[in-house]
């Protein structure tokens, strides 16, 4: 077998396609062996890919909108929506995200994911529902794992958060996830996966595309159960019940349907969010940040 370093940017079921290209065997069918870590302060992504320590990564498209000098082309979508919900404090049995209404949050104290992409998404999805941020006292209580820290010790009575973890607090009768920003903001190029264009040109590039196909397929087609068995492993911490739920959940809102391609569409919606965020004063064009997939190319 061949080694190919993937390195993620976060790590959780709102993934799933790019776990399950691993978990489910379609990288070894490929003849390649996953190396999988997660990125950290000193092993970052765009080092990695630049270094050739990396093959792949998943990021974001947004990320070169805050880098726009780095050499990191954007193959592949991951997902086409948001994946972060809404977990509230006090609603436990009194509402559901069919009848939950946004201005609930209006005078609350909400944790934020202060990550420069869901908090541009959060911001955009307020804007959209009339909610002008500035009448929510909006906490940033630090990375995935503080936040989920802080609300289970009592702080907050909203938090934002990707699955499992929004759904295991559920479980675990600290609140109830009642929505998701993702059903707000619409279709997104949101995750994906990229790579140095050097490699996108090689045959190991065009076997990780055959088979991440196949995992993205994978994700969208199989129970949600089937899904959560390959994957349990890299969610030893989480309820099998809770990444169950979380699975069908974003099988749901439709985060891993269509192509794989990142559209110019996708690419323009998400530049509205950060133009309307002021994170970018312009906005730049697909063909300097997207390449199409490498088994596409000529």
């Amino acid at each position: 077998m061949t080694p190919i370093h993937i390195r993620v940017l976060r790590h959780s079921a709102f993934y799933s396609p790019l776990l399950l290209t691993i978990a489910g065997g379609f990288l070894r069918e490929q003849g390649l062996e996953a190396l999988y870590d997660v990125a950290t302060p000193d092993n970052g992504v765009e080092a990695g890919i630049g270094s050739g320590q990396i093959q792949v990564a998943q990021s974001a498209v947004a990320v070169s909108f805050m880098s726009p000098a780095n050499s990191i082309r954007h193959f592949a979508q991951i997902n086409q929506r948001d994946g972060f919900f809404l977990t509230a404090r006090h609603y436990a049995g009194k509402t559901s995200m069919a009848d939950f209404d946004w201005h609930s949050l209006i005078g609350k104290r909400v944790l934020v994911d202060h990550f420069f992409q869901p908090l541009a998404m959060f911001k955009f999805a307020l804007n959209k529902l009339g909610i002008d941020i500035n009448q929510i006292e909006v906490v940033d209580a630090g990375d995935v794992n503080s936040i989920d820290g802080h609300f289970r010790k009592g702080e907050g009575d909203f938090v934002h958060q990707q699955g499992p973890y929004a759904q295991q607090l559920e479980a675990d009768g600290l609140g109830q996830v009642v929505a998701q920003v993702g059903d707000v903001v619409g279709p997104v190029a949101f995750s994906s996966l990229c790579a140095s264009s050097d490699w996108l040109a090689t045959d190991m590039a065009k076997a990780f595309m055959s088979a991440y196909r196949k995992g993205r397929e994978a994700s969208r087609d199989l129970p949600a159960e089937d899904i959560a068995l390959l994957e349990k492993d890299y969610f030893p911490e989480i309820d099998m019940p809770v990444l169950v739920q979380t699975i069908r959940a974003y099988q749901g809102l439709g985060c891993w349907e269509g192509e794989p391609d990142i559209s110019p569409e996708v690419f323009e919606n998400t530049l509205n969010v950060f133009e309307f965020s002021g994170d970018i004063n312009q906005r730049f064009a697909w063909q300097d940040i997207v390449s199409s997939p490498p088994d596409l190319r000529d």
